[in-house]
């Protein structure tokens, strides 16, 4: 049993024998705490300099959530201006808007893209980074990263199961990609998506074809069926034909059977001759 005597934890232990000691829990069993006290910590934001990127990796919102546990937050002056976000929303916010050598001065630093190399060198030895990487196509700027101390959070390897889902940027983003190209197809599109019919005559609904079930397959068809489309998806892993069809999609099938499931929930690269099949229906649709 535990018990408390002026402020230390205690542990009662009965031996075998029925010899009862007292031992300091907190002395034996609680391993000292490591780290910074949050209000000692700082996690900041720059500024992406990746030619169109528009994103921003910390919004006035999340800046407001990490200050309200007590962390320090800065953000590089313009980090958020392509996405509608102005310095002042920041400030409003609670961060501190600051330039980038103080930005890239924190213990954590917040990022959208793979730093440059250039930027390596500033970052505080012994910080941590945050950011989308691809360690493997980028194993320079990881070795890079390694020689100057740097722990490192690739935000595109986080494993894809479910307790990581909340930090699953990669679907995050697809889901996003998949609604946009069907709002750029419509905006090239020369007329209505969804049937109409007026004074002037009945206009038929436009026929979507959606090659791929991921998430930015799946968010297509939902947005496509929304907007009034006829709606047609092709993958090659049987599995996904239920979640087509539950978007109100159709789903199409070639007459070769080959399973398309790979590893991790993603497709497999197929035989010839079901590429050359599943050409030939797409042709056909």
């Amino acid at each position: 049993m535990s018990l408390r005597h002026q402020g230390k934890l205690l542990k009662l232990v009965i031996d075998s024998n029925g010899k009862a000691s007292v031992i300091n829990f907190q002395r034996w069993y609680c391993a000292p705490l490591r780290g910074k006290p949050l209000n000692q910590l700082s996690v900041s934001a720059v500024k992406e300099v990746f030619k169109g990127e528009k994103r921003v990796a910390l919004t006035p919102q999340a800046a407001a959530n990490l200050i309200k546990k007590g962390i320090n937050v800065k953000v590089e002056s313009g980090a958020g201006a392509l996405a509608q976000f102005s310095d002042n929303d920041y400030n409003q916010a609670g961060a501190k808007v600051v330039d980038k050598t103080n930005a890239l001065d924190s213990d954590v630093v917040l990022k959208v893209r793979p730093p440059q190399k250039d930027e390596i060198s500033s970052f505080k030895p012994g910080s941590t980074l945050i950011s989308f990487v691809y360690p493997m196509q980028n194993k320079e700027l990881v070795e890079q990263l390694a020689k100057q101390k740097i722990s490192l959070f690739a935000m595109d390897a986080i494993p894809r199961i479910s307790r990581a889902q909340v930090f699953d940027a990669l679907s995050s983003m697809a889901n996003i990609a998949g609604y946009k190209a069907v709002i750029e197809a419509a905006n090239h599109f020369g007329r209505f998506f969804t049937g109409q019919i007026t004074a002037a005559g009945k206009i038929p609904p436009a026929k979507v074809l959606v090659i791929g079930g991921g998430v930015a397959g799946l968010s297509a068809i939902g947005t496509a069926k929304n907007m009034g489309a006829i709606v047609r998806g092709f993958d090659t892993r049987a599995a996904v034909k239920e979640q087509i069809e539950s978007l109100g999609g159709e789903f199409l099938e070639v007459k070769i059977k080959e399973s398309g499931e790979g590893g991790g929930g993603y497709a497999k690269e197929m035989s010839p001759e079901f590429i050359k099949a599943e050409m030939e229906l797409f042709a056909k649709v």
